[in-house]
């Protein structure tokens, strides 16, 4: 979940998960986005036996949930270029590896491959695509779940007020951030045409975002202390303004929304093609 992401000298992935506040944020999304997951993967049908490969997992529950459906008789290879908070998990195999750097790992050819928060952070979006692609057996299926910002750019969709107004404030510059790293604000309404392009079948989409819950405001927290230095460093904000949103934030009286999640998912019928 939002982990593979590459750069060059500063322009690395703007949400460490070596900082304090990454497991407060694998938590909150978690909560927020693992049923709308676990429902896409009873849509594409994971059961018994399947070989599966999540790539980005960041934590155990999604791997965990697939190892635990898939039983004795399948396999789960869980992914990240930062295996830290997978911990000695048990029931799936735990492997450091960069998705859009190096071929697919082992294990494959899977039954389903499945990334959320992963791409729509990294810089060669389709060299990364291209490898799930390839790794995915012939009748495959490949589930890619990405944020779009730029389709709801409000973390309050009701600006009624001081306090709504500098929350959407700060978000414009977390976001100005995000773009100065390589990050496509508008990549996960492209899921659909891209799974196309790389050849897949039976292409399906849909999105999902919630508009206000208390996991919703742990999410927000977490982001914003993870990114106060760089949005001060970079003129967006000022100290102040960052502790009085934090402020507002456990005041309790803010409706914070997340950007909407696109899941896109297909099915590869024959050998892959190759994404532009």
């Amino acid at each position: 979940m939002a982990r593979q992401t590459q750069g060059t000298g500063d322009e690395g992935y703007l949400l460490d998960n070596r900082q304090a506040e990454a497991g407060s944020r694998f938590t909150a999304l978690s909560q927020l986005f693992d049923p709308s997951t676990f429902r896409h993967f009873e849509t594409v049908g994971v059961t018994e036996g399947w070989r599966c490969w999540e790539a980005g997992a960041g934590g155990t529950a999604v791997p965990a949930w697939l190892a635990e459906r898939v039983g004795s008789t399948g396999h789960v290879v869980a992914t990240d270029i930062d295996t830290s908070w997978m911990g000695r998990a048990g029931g799936f195999t735990v492997l450091r590896h960069d998705v859009a750097a190096e071929a697919p790992p082992p294990g494959g050819p899977f039954d389903l491959v499945h990334a959320r928060l992963v791409l729509v952070h990294v810089a060669d979006r389709d060299r990364a695509l291209r490898s799930m692609v390839e790794a995915l057996r012939p009748g495959g299926w490949l589930l890619v779940e990405d944020a779009d910002p730029a389709l709801q750019p409000r973390i309050c969709p009701e600006e009624y007020g001081p306090a709504q107004e500098l929350a959407n404030r700060l978000r414009r510059g977390f976001r100005t951030l995000l773009r100065q790293r390589g990050a496509d604000l508008a990549y996960g309404r492209k899921l659909p045409r891209t799974l196309r392009e790389a050849g897949l079948a039976d292409v399906e989409a849909d999105a999902y975002f919630p508009i206000t819950s208390p996991a919703c405001a742990v999410l927000e927290e977490a982001t914003v202390r993870q990114v106060r230095d760089r949005l001060v460093a970079a003129g967006l904000a000022t100290h102040e303004e960052i502790d009085r949103h934090l402020a507002n934030i456990a005041a309790g009286g803010l409706d914070l929304a997340t950007s909407p999640m696109i899941s896109a998912w297909g099915r590869r019928v024959t050998e892959a093609h190759t994404a532009r």
